[in-house]
């Protein structure tokens, strides 16, 4: 794949092995808020699709955005994270390999937002529950995630808190280079 670095079919699989398996945990989230709309569903099958082994096609790319829609759609905030986490496994399949710190976001967003979820569902501290979900997610990485992430800038920290979080969690990944 032509960009600013390389970047094969095997490591786009890793990458959306990573969040797929982190889309997975949540899905339930949207599933109970929104029992009818089965699109995050359909991309996250979509996404295990391409880690399986099937090409990537044009079913990654709908599939990411129907369930994006559902995002928009959804009521609380937990089930729209939920929704969007289950596109980006989908999109995984098409991680540009470009020098922006905005793609880390394709691989990263979604480990963030589930740990934003726990904060939104925890009973007791919110923090602990980022930071319990944010240890699952550093324990997920394999090294050939971590070298992907590798080629790319760090993210800043942003201005919402799913961005804090995969701002820590970028920080927490490299940090075991």
């Amino acid at each position: 794949m032509a960009g600013d670095f390389e970047l094969t079919t095997d490591e786009l699989r890793v990458v959306a092995r990573y969040v797929a398996e982190t889309a997975a945990e949540v899905l339930p989230v949207f599933e109970a808020a929104v029992p009818g709309d089965s699109r995050p569903r359909v991309a996250l099958d979509a996404a295990w699709e391409f880690v399986g082994g099937a090409r990537r096609t044009k079913l990654q790319r709908v599939t990411s955005l129907d369930a994006h829609r559902a995002a928009a759609e959804a009521q609380s905030e937990a089930s729209r994270l939920a929704a969007r986490s289950a596109g980006d496994a989908a999109s995984a399949a098409y991680l540009h390999p470009l020098a922006d710190a905005a793609q880390v976001g394709h691989i990263l967003r979604a480990a963030a937002s589930v740990a934003r979820i726990a904060e939104i569902e925890a009973s007791g501290d919110p923090q602990a529950a980022a930071a319990a979900s944010l240890d699952r997610a550093v324990a997920r990485a394999t090294p050939e995630l971590v070298e992907v992430l590798m080629r790319y800038p760090s993210v800043p920290s942003g201005g919402n808190r799913v961005a804090s979080l995969m701002s820590a969690l970028d920080s927490r990944l490299r940090s075991r280079c």
